[in-house]
């Protein structure tokens, strides 16, 4: 299976249409690992693999804060209305779905926990990536995911000190921290080298998303490996719950939009902001919180199920007509 997902990843590289199910495909070849030889991706002898996940996030979100723009960021100041649609919708629906769905599926407390994790996150790259290819509006894809990674130290602690105490214990404090460790710190070390070394280093400009998608591989393989026997109990329960909060994201982040009366363009993008979330955030979150193979669990199963779907959507958007307009945000 492992070489399957593989070789077919390596084959939709070469087909226009199937092209972005390559990576997505890929993924799924790494989760086969971990479930298959789990032995192999815990531990190299006395070092556990888990310590790595947080400096990759780190790495990630240096990549993106390298890919953000002072001229980016001066667009939110000046067009705040779709962003803030696309924010506000993001961390109340998901929030709120992932809550429902834990309590509703009756999983034990940690696993439960990681559902809503889930859900208070922000939303990450892939959904910038999905938007592109969705032929949505990127520049307001780029836009709400910066403005939602940037309010996840206040906002993803705060969440899930309301929805998920009742599951596990939250230290807002220290969640915070880490949260803004992982996020704000590289993001903003990455803004400071786009703006000293912009154009210097194309080299790495170019490396940089490899390292980003190696990166997000590696993590879901170790959280998959760490939480083997836990995902083969509760595993055909727990993917059908993140399926079921992730589709939801997206019909309600479209609908909700379409209601506010947007257009077709900026109603894709808010949909994919909103049902697509930071899973490598909510991994590393759930490490620092001592619970990689529970609490990490729902976001190691996010991960794969938001790129299937994700992927699946926007190729189906690709081939459906949107108003010709110009790459600009609502104000």
């Amino acid at each position: 299976m492992l070489l399957f997902f593989i070789s077919l990843g390596i084959a939709f590289r070469g087909n226009a249409k199937l092209k972005g199910f390559s990576y997505t495909t890929m993924i799924l070849g790494v989760v086969c690992a971990g479930m298959y030889y789990p032995q192999y991706f815990v531990h190299i002898g006395s070092f556990k693999l888990s310590t790595l996940i947080v400096p990759l996030l780190q790495v990630i979100m240096f990549g993106m804060g390298a890919e953000l723009s002072l001229k980016e960021l001066v667009t939110v100041v000046k067009t705040p209305k779709a962003i803030a649609v696309g924010v506000i919708c993001h961390y109340s629906i998901m929030p709120i779905i992932g809550f429902i769905l834990a309590t509703a599926f009756n999983f034990p407390k940690e696993i439960a926990a990681g559902i809503v994790l889930v859900g208070c996150c922000p939303s990450g790259v892939a959904s910038n990536v999905m938007s592109y290819l969705a032929k949505a509006n990127l520049a307001l894809s780029v836009s709400v995911t910066a403005v939602s990674t940037l309010l996840a130290p206040l906002l993803t602690p705060l969440l899930m000190r309301l929805l998920a105490h009742k599951f596990i214990t939250i230290h807002f404090w220290d969640m915070a921290w880490d949260t803004a460790r992982i996020v704000i710190i590289p993001i903003f070390a990455g803004l400071l080298f786009d703006f000293l070394l912009k154009g210097k280093l194309k080299w790495l400009d170019k490396l940089m998303p490899l390292i980003s998608m190696f990166s997000i591989g590696l993590i879901i393989l170790v959280i998959t490996a760490a939480g083997r026997d836990s995902l083969m109990k509760v595993g055909a329960l727990l993917v059908l719950a993140v399926l079921i909060h992730n589709v939801a994201g997206y019909a309600l982040g479209y609908w909700f939009s379409r209601l506010l009366g947007f257009k077709e363009r900026d109603c894709r993008t808010i949909s994919l902001e909103v049902g697509m979330q930071n899973s490598g955030l909510a991994s590393g979150l759930a490490i620092l919180m001592g619970g990689v193979a529970t609490i990490g669990l729902a976001p190691a199963i996010f991960g794969p199920v938001m790129n299937v779907s994700g992927s699946s959507l926007a190729t189906w958007w690709h081939g459906r007509r949107t108003e010709n307009e110009q790459e600009t945000i609502p104000g």
